[in-house]
This record gives structure tokens, C-alpha cells and sequence, in this order.
């Protein structure tokens, strides 16, 4: 059902359900029964606990894995912030539906389905340094997309987006909800060069100025600097809680456009996970300020749900020590 306002996007935003506590700690005392020293698989067993919690299974699975790329255009490319023109977002929509994109090698490495979902890419948001890039029903219209993406039957799901100017657009949602000065959070995104940089620098600051009055309400911040692929993949990250569905983020990017749901619910993204820390400057501070401590480190920035989608990997490793180890019983070996 499409959100027809902000209140009622918020009040969805802030009545999300637990976890299953049970299913966790039925994870954890298997992983204690298992042929190794207790905790020796580090994070691979807080992993599968994290998937049992979200699923609510005693034994998880990853039946049914799916990325889901959104795309959309920006108007704030007016103002030089990105080292590729503007309409290089539909010639990689068009490369994602031919196979031909990172991602769609990544995802099928990982035994993901792939779903590209293009928002408006013909009709730029509005450029957020002279007016709001989206209206409250433009806004909604792209959350209510995402929120409708996400089936109940997926066992995980992974979020990426396409988009020029974007990295301009999440340093902007970054700065409006965690504070700071844009430096902060602004890198060079496509490559752009210093004088590139310093356009972006420039855009978002006089974003700040311009929308400061309403930058204390996470919605409407990410409304009047956002875009439409990052407000559906808040949508879709919402719709993955409500159906209980873990979450793996990518970038910089998407990392951004789903911390509304943390700055309105204390708990908003515990059923998520960040795949990778990027290299674009501010993903690491922001992974930070939300307490998501990255699965990998690669020196990728690229987007798409790529870091995502590789990190699908390191969560079907865990899975797989978890249901395929013999107990200390099952392999008659002796305990400490």
C-alpha cells in the first residue's frame, strides 16, 4: 500500500518488529557444540545468529537471495559534481538488463537474483542547492516503490543503486542527519578532480543553508536532498524488516539513504548489515555513526550493490560451517 504522508511513513518507520530471540540463541548453542573452540569463527558465527534472528528460523537458509538495484537521476549534476555526464544512468540501466554491469557478475557469482528497478530516470530531481529535490508525493511515490520491491518469501536481500551525482546526494543526507560540515562526509565519488571536489563540497553546503529549517525530521531531510533510487531503497529496507527479511547494504550510497529508519527507531537497521566499507570518504563515518561494522574492505566504490553482493559470500560460508560441522558428539572427538 502506497505511504501517503510523512506521518504515516514515520509512524511505519518507528513500529517495526523484534527480532526472534529464540532462533538466535538456538544458533549459538549449536555453534558451541561444534568441532572447534567456542567463538573461534569470529564474526561467522555472529553472522548466522543474525540471520536466524531476522528470519526466525532455528536453522537459517539461503534459498532464495535477491539484489535489487534502483536508479534515478539527479538534478544537483548541474552543478559539475560528477566526473560523468548525466545520462550515463539510463546507459547503465540499459548495460544492467544486457548482463553487462559488475553487478550482474557479482550476483550471479553469489546465487543472487538481480532486479533493476528505474525510477523517473528521464526527469531529474529537482537540483537541491536552488529547491527541494523531491516533493512530499514525488518522495513517497519512490518509497512506496521500494517498499513493493521486496516479496516475503526472499531470505536475504542485498540494495544497490545507479545513479550520477548520487555520492553528492548521500554526503548531503549524511551531513543533514548526523551533522558536520560537508568536508566530512564529500569525496570524489566517480573520479572527479579537485576542483570537482570542491564543486560538491560547495553544492551541499549551500543545500545545508538553504534546507536548514527542516533537517532535524530524517524524512523530510532525505526528501529535500535525496533521490529517487536512495528513498526506495529506504523503502525497501523498511519492507524487508516488516516481512522479516535481513538486509546486507552496499556503499556510500545506499548506506545513506537507509539511515532514516535509524535516526526514527533506535533499532531501525538491526536487521541489517554492512556488506563492505567503501572507499569514497564518508561511508566509513557513517557505517560508524550507525554502529554496522563492515564484513569487508576491498578499496571498492563503484556502487550497484556490488560490496553487497560479494559479501553474500562470506554469509553463505557462514551458514554452511554452521549446518554442515559435526558436533563434538557426531565426530567422536574429545571436548576440553
Amino acid at each position: 500500500m502506497p505511504f501517503k504522508s510523512f506521518d504515516e511513513l514515520r509512524a511505519a518507520c518507528q513500529d517495526l518488529p523484534a527480532g526472534n530471540d529464540r532462533a538466535a540463541a538456538a544458533v549459538a548453542a549449536r555453534q558451541d557444540t561444534l568441532t572447534k573452540p567456542q567463538g573461534s569463527l569470529g564474526r561467522l558465527e555472529t553472522i548466522v545468529a543474525w540471520l536466524a534472528r531476522w528470519q526466525g528460523r532455528d536453522t537459517p537458509r539461503l534459498d532464495k537471495v535477491k539484489v535489487i538495484v534502483f536508479a534515478g537521476s539527479h538534478g544537483v549534476t548541474a552543478q559539475g559534481v560528477s566526473a560523468f555526464p548525466a545520462e550515463v544512468t539510463a546507459q547503465m540501466v540499459a548495460n544492467f538488463a544486457g548482463g553487462g554491469a559488475a553487478v550482474n557478475q557479482l550476483a550471479r557469482a553469489a546465487g543472487a537474483e538481480l532486479d533493476v528497478i528505474p525510477l523517473e530516470i528521464d526527469r531529474p530531481t529537482g537540483d537541491f542547492t536552488q529547491v527541494p529535490a523531491m516533493s512530499e508525493a514525488e518522495f513517497l511515490e519512490a518509497v512506496s516503490i521500494g517498499h513493493a520491491s521486496v516479496a516475503g518469501d526472499l531470505d536475504l536481500v542485498c540494495f544497490g543503486e545507479m545513479g550520477i551525482g548520487n555520492t553528492t546526494t548521500a554526503a548531503a543526507i549524511a551531513a543533514a542527519l548526523f551533522g558536520g560540515k560537508a568536508e566530512r562526509w564529500t569525496g570524489r565519488g566517480t573520479g572527479v578532480d579537485d576542483a570537482g571536489l570542491q564543486r560538491k563540497i560547495a553544492a551541499i553546503e549551500k543545500a545545508l543553508k538553504l534546507h536548514a529549517e527542516i533537517l532535524g525530521n530524517p524524512l523530510k531531510a532525505a526528501a529535500a536532498v535525496g533521490g529517487r533510487e536512495l528513498a526506495a531503497i529506504l523503502g525497501a529496507t523498511l519492507a524487508a524488516r516488516q516481512l522479516g527479511i535481513p538486509v546486507l547494504l552496499d556503499g556510500f550510497v545506499s548506506t545513506a539513504a537507509a539511515a532514516p529508519l535509524a535516526r526514527l527507531h533506535s533499532a531501525g537497521l538491526a536487521h541489517a548489515m554492512a556488506g563492505h566499507v567503501s572507499a569514497e570518504a564518508g561511508h566509513r563515518g557513517l557505517l560508524a555513526a550507525l554502529e554496522l561494522p563492515p564484513l569487508l574492505e576491498m578499496g571498492m566504490r563503484l556502487g550497484e550493490g556490488s560490496g553487497a553482493c560479494l559479501a553474500v559470500n562470506i554469509v553463505r560460508s557462514a551458514l554452511a560451517c554452521h549446518t554442515g560441522m559435526a558436533s563434538f558428539a557426531e565426530a567422536g572427538v574429545s571436548e576440553k
